[in-house]
Order: structure tokens, then sequence, then C-alpha cells
């Protein structure tokens, strides 16, 4: 799953590379000439100039296209429709009516904005220090349960066992449950990792 949405997410970077290229060569449009000869100072001449050069600008009309297949990639990669569109909104506030500095380079820009907006999205609000976390519920004489969700084929069960393994080393005991009763192989694939770790599994019958 997510080697996919990096391939769309690449694609979209691409497109927005080439919007960003085009805006940036671009002829400027054509000024009336003046009546009089400039009076301007060589120092804000070479401003306007400057101005010019680096002033392209993405309007909304630029980004149609562009933030319609990010939303159709992020959609297609099984992406909630919450996290899509808080996504597209982070993505097109940053890029509507952003202006390309002198020298900037387009590609970098599409790169840093679509990390940015994804990382925004992902990174929880506070650090959480999941060990002590545990620890304190075990001083409590209490166990520390943690649930995992996802579609399949997102690494839930591989994901599990790692962390089985990290706590394992830290001296604290793993009991694993095999929840996901109705996939094909589900429990199997559990008490295979259960086994090679050496921690107790709980599980019933596929179905259960």
């Amino acid at each position: 799953m997510l080697e996919k949405l990096r391939e769309k997410l690449r694609r979209v970077k691409a497109k927005l590379t080439k919007k960003l290229e085009e805006k940036a060569s671009a002829p400027p449009p054509e000024e009336k000439p003046e009546k009089r000869p400039s009076r301007l100072s060589p120092k804000l001449r070479v401003k306007r100039a400057l101005k010019k050069v680096a002033g392209v600008e993405l309007s909304p009309s630029d980004l149609e296209d562009i933030l319609w297949d990010l939303q159709v990639s992020l959609l297609e990669s099984d992406v909630a429709v919450p996290v899509a569109d808080e996504i597209l909104s982070r993505v097109r506030g940053k890029l509507t009516g952003r202006k390309l500095g002198l020298g900037e380079d387009p590609k970098k820009v599409a790169e840093a904005v679509l990390e940015e907006a994804v990382r925004e999205i992902l990174e929880p609000p506070e650090r959480v220090d999941l060990l002590e976390r545990i620890r304190a519920k075990n001083e409590r004489g209490e166990p520390a349960v943690l649930v995992f969700f996802g579609i399949n084929g997102t690494g839930k069960t591989t994901t599990i066992a790692k962390l089985a393994k990290y706590l394992q080393d830290r001296g604290l005991r793993v009991v694993l449950a095999a929840s996901d009763t109705f996939r094909a192989g589900g429990i199997e694939q559990l008490e295979t990792h259960a086994r090679r770790l050496g921690v107790e599994l709980v599980k019933q019958r596929q179905g259960a």
C-alpha cells in the first residue's frame, strides 16, 4: 500500500513541477511604454526587474487538475476520506498564491510542499513514550493492551512481532492475541511469529 501511494505521489509531484516550470518560463505580460523617461533610481530599477523574474505565482486554476490527481491518488491508495481532504486543504493553502523566488527549483518546491503536508498529518500532536506508559501500567499491576487496526496487507502482523521483540529485549512479558479470525491464515501467521519469539499466544478457531 505504502509503495503504491509513494508512486502515485511521485506522479503528482511531477505534474506540479511541470506546472511550476511552465509558470516560471512564461513570458511576462508586455508593459506599455512610458510616455516620459523613467526617473527611477538604478537600485529601484534592479528591484523591479528582479520582481518580474521571481514573481511567478500559482493561482487556484493552476492547481485544479493537480489537486484532483492528488485526491484520486490518495483515495485509490486507501487513505481515509477525511485524511485525504485535510492533505488537499494543506497543499492548496501552501501553494495558492505561492511565488517562486529567484533561482528557486520548481521540483524542490513541489517535493517540499507535498512532503510537509503529509508529514503534518502523520505526526502526532505530542510525542508518546510507549515504553514509559507500559511500565506505568505494570507498576499499577495492570496489563498494557495494544490493539492494531488496519486494512489487509499493511504489515500489522509483522509490526506486532517487531514490537513484541522490542518489549522482550527490555525485560517485559508479552502475550499475543489472534483477533484477526476472519482472514485466511491470519491466526497461523501470528502463531508462527509467537513460536519464533517464544511468547504466549491466545487464539481460537477461524471465524470465532
